[in-house]
């Protein structure tokens, strides 16, 4: 007999969005994702946003950014994962 897992809380949804968004995520979380989402009008919004900014950013490139912001992006990530 397995185990049902409770619903995504909207904390754990934002956890999985990338992975989401990658098509990563195993069938049984990518059901309690979207189950998720058709209940959950702040978390249907983040992920709006997301897919926006990914988009967004996909138009990007290194040349097209102005020295001082590629500087200050760097010094802002430079610790990141601190």
């Amino acid at each position: 007999m397995r185990l049902r897992k409770p619903p995504l809380t909207c904390r754990e949804l934002v956890e999985l969005v990338t992975d989401y968004l990658e098509g990563a995520l195993r069938a049984r979380d990518r059901r309690r994702f979207d189950s998720h989402i058709a209940g959950c009008a702040g978390c249907r919004a983040y992920l709006a946003q997301m897919r926006a900014t990914i988009d967004t950013l996909g138009e990007l490139s290194e040349e097209t950014l102005a020295p001082e912001a590629k500087r200050e992006l760097m010094e802002r990530f430079r610790d990141w994962k601190r």
